[in-house]
């Protein structure tokens, strides 16, 4: 499953990282559609906001299906046919949706069908460990350029900063049945973990039933993003054979700081040595993350909790306002930096 989530780079780093070619071939950066209502996170859990990308025609009829836009969605899909006033109210939860099952659930079939397809955006994602001495936090996102830049430079043609991991998506528009403020919310679709990340999600097998770790469906390159998104040219049947699992991610082992989703710094994804009270000397691999941890926090902006719908500030953790600066990061660090990123070998 995908309970946890970091999404750190501010709303215009957000754009142009999410640049991509129109379908005359320009290069054009997605319109934000509530962007004042997006807070950049180390640490995002269910029921929190996220940046989500979609077809600008989901909200303008006469719009060019390829179009994509940025919008800020809360974290566990609220199906528009539910009747009470409050989501808090539902009883089932629906911030991870198997893709085994999307087709059959009615919470997620209908807007499925309807194409309501949507891509996650996130640093990364973590997930848990289960060890002799408790739970392990990883840490797990794209494999980064060695010349990669924290946020890139103004005025790059391309976006030479963080690669974003996209995750595959369904999005609904939820209406309060006594009016008020329309909800968008998302659910992030899971796929059987891959190879090299299985360890992490290992089980046991109880009842003669095998019970294999879940991982989130991660579109790989802007052509399946392209194709995700797309709902008037790519139907259904055709867009679910993205949903498949991917090698192409890498992973490391963070602190358990992570475990309290009221900590929101960039210690909650910076790189630790299992079993060591020092971080190793940083090779060139992980000189990126240490770059990015350092260069890459803008402005964040707290929007408060009293300026939310009533029916949401209630979801919102807010993040906490100590341990945030690069300066700390760097001091718990050490000078040397972070071990490097690497994937499991058997």
């Amino acid at each position: 499953m995908c309970g946890r989530t970091a999404c750190s780079l501010g709303a215009d780093n957000l754009r142009r990282a999410c640049a991509y070619r129109d379908r005359r071939g320009r290069r054009r950066q997605p319109e934000w559609i509530r962007a004042e209502g997006y807070r950049p996170s180390y640490n995002k859990g269910p029921q929190s906001s996220g940046p989500v990308l979609l077809s600008r025609r989901h909200l303008q009829q006469d719009a060019d299906s390829s179009e994509r836009v940025l919008m800020d969605m809360r974290w566990g899909l609220v199906p528009s046919w539910f009747k009470k006033d409050d989501p808090s109210k539902m009883q089932f939860n629906t911030s991870n949706c198997r893709s085994d099952t999307m087709l059959k659930k009615s919470s997620y079939k209908g807007a499925l069908l309807k194409g309501k397809r949507c891509v996650v955006l996130a640093d990364g994602f973590y997930e848990w460990q289960q060890c002799s001495g408790g739970k392990q936090p990883y840490f797990i996102y794209f494999p980064q350029s060695k010349d990669a830049m924290a946020e890139g430079k103004e005025g790059d043609e391309e976006w030479r900063g963080w690669r974003l991991l996209t995750m595959a998506g369904i999005f609904d528009c939820w209406e309060p049945p006594s009016g008020g403020e329309m909800l968008y919310t998302y659910t992030i679709i899971t796929v059987d973990a891959s190879k090299d990340v299985s360890f992490i999600h290992h089980r046991q097998v109880r009842a003669g039933k095998g019970a294999a770790g879940r991982m989130p469906a991660i579109l790989d390159g802007d052509e399946a993003i392209r194709k995700w998104l797309d709902f008037a040219e790519v139907p259904t049947q055709e867009a679910v054979k993205l949903i498949q699992p991917t090698e192409n991610i890498v992973f490391h082992p963070v602190s358990t700081f992570v475990n309290s989703v009221r900590n929101n710094a960039p210690e909650c994804l910076a790189p630790i040595e299992l079993g060591a009270k020092k971080e190793v000397k940083a090779t060139p691999s992980s000189k990126v993350m240490l770059g990015w941890l350092k260069n890459s926090q803008e402005g964040s902006p707290q929007k408060k909790e009293n300026d939310l719908p009533r029916w949401t500030s209630q979801f919102i953790h807010s993040p906490s306002p100590k341990k945030s600066s690069a300066d700390i990061l760097q001091q718990w660090l050490g000078k040397e930096g972070e071990p490097a990123a690497k994937k499991h070998k058997a």
